[in-house]
């Protein structure tokens, strides 16, 4: 059996975004294909830092501070951060003999290489975005000039590389000059029990739209990159022509501010409303009562949210970029329209949302594609990889 140590700088309950739930429903798996798996993360002020064992994974938690929510300071939290779990991991190194370390992205990235280096193990680094990708390649300026250094050190680094999609394979090869031939293309996965346990329907969606509206549903952190304001900009033009359109806003970050002034200014705020971040049991829900689900990326490595819209039976439209291109295969399982247009987003979510038999066929097209989206198998080729890189191979 492989004994992993994988370090993540968030896992449930703390959950920042997309990666903890990755980080979790792949280490759940792993146990499964012959891997001893410890985790090796942070605890907020709400969680103990205490040993737990959930799903046959050995969870190992080091208490933080709360993380500071400026860019400048974050950066210094995440130098410290790394020094502690650090600390953790080489005391866990003197209980445990580990083949091979596994870090998520420049959060960790300090502490793995250290790490694996002390255990004298192959690193293996999952890649899930990038700086440069997400500021359109503006990084001269700290702090992302710090983030997009650590970036490029550590993929340079890394005995292998993990790319969620094609597209961030490409990326990986592009931006830091990595070598196809250690670089895997793994990619995210889906359960969809997960989204299965729905109750009181109808009395969600009364909450939202009346029976002869219809619900638009933008799900994710509120940055720019998410590309939320194109789907604002192209509301206007969308009420013209579908005047019992409903939008329905899930999620956080540092650009609600300026995305609720956009909404003001257009006279939206009557048609639009903003949640707020949710829990996983109304966000699942709220696929389920949609009528369309957009993801208008700018940046997108994968397209998670896309995934999860269409295994809830949610039709979406999603932009032509990124890995979003690989998740939703154009008039196959969803529409794509062209990245940062506005108008051809409109044009999209029209087609949809008024050709009722468009929409039959790619929902029943999307719950078949879906399932090419397993965990078990996901952890079964990354489980493979592990071996492959404990006995050099690659």
């Amino acid at each position: 059996m492989t004994r992993v140590l994988m370090l993540s700088w968030e896992y449930p309950p703390l959950i920042e975004g997309g990666l903890a739930r990755h980080v979790k429903k792949l280490s759940e798996a792993l146990p499964g294909c012959g891997v001893e798996l410890h985790v090796l993360t942070r605890a907020d002020e709400r969680s103990t830092g205490e040993e737990q064992e959930r799903e046959g994974v050995i969870v190992h938690r080091v208490c933080q501070p709360r993380r500071p929510h400026e860019l400048g300071p974050f950066v210094t939290w995440v130098e410290r951060m790394n020094a502690d779990l650090l600390a953790a991991g080489v005391e866990l190194g003197d209980h445990y003999r580990f083949d091979l370390v596994h870090g998520h992205d420049w959060l960790v990235a300090v502490a793995c290489e250290h790490l694996a280096d002390r255990f004298r193990a192959p690193l293996a680094m999952t890649i899930h975005a990038t700086e440069y990708g997400r500021h359109q390649g503006w990084v001269a300026e700290h702090p992302q000039s710090h983030i997009h250094a650590v970036e490029s050190w550590i993929v340079g680094r890394a005995d292998h590389v993990i790319a969620c999609s094609h597209y961030m394979l490409g990326h990986l090869i592009d931006v830091f000059d990595r070598d196809e031939r250690s670089i895997s293309v793994i990619p995210n996965g889906i359960d969809s029990e997960d989204l299965a346990h729905v109750e009181d329907l109808e009395l969600l969606r009364a909450g939202y739209a009346a029976p002869n509206e219809r619900m638009l549903l933008l799900v994710g952190r509120l940055v720019y990159e998410k590309g939320f304001q194109l789907a604002l900009a192209a509301l206007p033009r969308l009420l013209e022509r579908l005047p019992d359109l409903r939008v329905v806003v899930a999620g956080s970050g540092p650009h609600e501010a300026s995305l609720r002034a956009q909404a003001r200014d257009l006279g939206l705020l009557e048609r639009v409303r903003f949640l707020g971040w949710i829990g996983d049991d109304v966000l699942h829900a709220l696929y389920r009562v949609a009528d369309l689900c957009v993801v208008p990326s700018i940046y997108e490595p994968f397209g998670l949210v896309a995934l999860e819209a269409m295994a809830s039976g949610c039709p979406c439209v999603v932009a032509d970029t990124g890995g979003l291109r690989e998740v939703v295969p154009h008039e196959e399982v969803g529409l794509r329209f062209t990245a940062s247009d506005p108008v051809s987003l409109a044009e999209m979510v029209e087609r949809l949302l008024t050709d009722d038999a468009l929409r039959g066929r790619l929902v029943a097209e999307a719950a078949s594609h879906v399932r090419g989206f397993d965990w078990n198998d996901i952890a079964g080729r990354t489980a493979a990889l592990y071996r492959e890189l404990v006995a050099g191979r690659v």
